[in-house]
């Protein structure tokens, strides 16, 4: 889209002191002040004009005008009220005529977004990244693809293989949604505040098809669950409180063919889908 300016550093901290905004460590909120990581992380989406984006924590605007300047239509989903409210007066001055729908809600809250968004491009709250990201899988079908900007431990967890030191919960449960990887590093400079954590891009791309029924992913979560409080057991020991107790743990393992004395870690998202269906 022609004729959008996008924010440089003085217009966000002009922006923010005329909204009275201190950004706070509670919302996760560090906005991104340079006009090229924003175009870099709009590129890394591969965001095509007329595509329909979710973004979550807008905050003020960069970002936005930055998927609104590729062309996109985008429902952006604000939970500080303040934000949300000026972010149509922002758009209206930096990019006249885009096409912005602001949600002043809890990303962890919506059930349903207008437009059906085919595209998660975000600057997530590192705070809670992990959280939005499995709840806007599981309630948004229509996502499909996207790239999100996290910690930088997170995003590595999030797209970990089995067997890596990182590999954890959130690598499971992100692997049922779909692939993830890394796309990219940003350098704390770019933000404001800067934070004391690296970041990364982490490009992710849903299943063609579902992977399993809610009720599917609800019994698998729920092991994966208990492998990880508890990493170090062996899987026939961290199972046994959700299968009845060890020895009904190991005879549920041996039947989907997972070793009772390996470990949540060395087990891929269908070992847990599969030792979920034995046991139902």
């Amino acid at each position: 889209m022609s004729g959008v300016t996008l924010l440089g550093p003085v217009e966000i901290r002009e922006l923010a002191g005329r909204l009275g905004v201190q950004p706070t460590k509670k919302l996760g909120q560090n906005f991104v002040v340079d006009a090229n990581t924003v175009r870099k992380i709009v590129t890394a989406a591969n965001v095509a004009a007329g595509d329909r984006v979710v973004e979550v924590g807008p905050g003020l605007g960069s970002l936005t005008l930055g998927l609104l300047e590729a062309g996109a239509r985008v429902v952006a989903v604000e939970i500080d009220k303040r934000l949300a409210e000026e972010l149509p007066t922002t758009v209206a001055r930096m990019a006249p005529g885009a096409d912005l729908t602001v949600l002043a809600e809890d990303a962890l809250r919506v059930q349903d977004l207008p437009g059906e968004p085919t595209r998660l491009v975000a600057n997530l709250p590192y705070n809670v990244s992990v959280p939005v990201l499995l709840h806007l899988m599981e309630t948004v079908p229509s996502l499909t693809a996207g790239v999100v900007m996290v910690q930088a431990e997170v995003g590595y967890r999030l797209a970990a293989d089995p067997g890596s030191k990182v590999y954890g919960s959130p690598s499971v449960k992100a692997a049922w949604y779909g692939s993830w990887r890394i796309a990219g590093t940003v350098s704390r400079q770019v933000f404001w505040p800067v934070p004391n954590v690296d970041s990364v891009l982490v490009e992710f791309a849903r299943h063609a098809e579902p992977f399993g029924t809610e009720e599917e992913r609800s019994r698998t979560f729920a092991l994966v669950d208990a492998a990880f409080a508890q990493r170090r057991k062996m899987l026939r020991q961290s199972l046994g409180p959700v299968l009845g107790n060890a020895q009904a743990a190991s005879a549920v393992l041996e039947r989907a063919g997972v070793e009772p004395t390996a470990r949540g870690e060395s087990l891929t998202v269908h070992d847990f889908a599969r030792i979920a269906s034995v046991s139902a």
